[in-house]
């Protein structure tokens, strides 16, 4: 199984691509964390941002793997903890079936992606920076699969 962070945005601050990675790489290959950028649309004064929205969900699901589980990250949904995600990795990672989260660039979701998510995850009722998204999501997938394999990472 893949977990396929299918994430809105180009060419992070480089204290962004480092939290990520940091995390990512601890990740054994039977649950590697993958990366892939999709590019922001063009944001001038006079943008149709609904349309940039749109476009941007088009290359989201695009780059959505065929068979993959697609999870939306989307502040409106239900939060999990710790615990409730390591429950949740461990019926992904049974399944074997790749995992696809998708994160919104400045602007959200789009409608289309909201729509073919089967799941919706919350991180927090805060809004973060779309960038941010990705150094706690990297992090907690890796404290769940510590916990998942019991490993010492993870303290309550």
């Amino acid at each position: 199984m893949r977990i396929h962070l299918l994430a809105i945005g180009e060419r992070p601050d480089a204290w962004v691509e480092q939290g990520y990675r940091e995390f990512a790489r601890r990740l054994p290959p039977e649950c590697a964390l993958r990366l892939t950028e999709v590019p922001t649309g063009k944001r001038g004064k006079n943008a149709d941002i609904a349309r940039l929205v749109e476009r941007e969900g088009e290359r989201l699901l695009a780059a959505v793997p065929a068979g993959a589980l697609v999870i939306a990250l989307d502040v409106r949904a239900s939060a999990w903890n710790t615990a409730q995600l390591a429950g949740r990795l461990a019926q992904w990672m049974q399944d074997g079936r790749d995992v696809a989260l998708l994160v919104g660039g400045p602007d959200g979701l789009a409608p289309a992606c909201l729509e073919r998510a089967e799941l919706r995850w919350s991180l927090s009722p805060l809004t973060l920076p779309h960038a941010l998204v990705r150094v706690i999501v990297a992090e907690q997938i890796y404290r769940a699969w510590s916990i998942c394999r019991g490993h010492p990472y993870h303290r309550d």
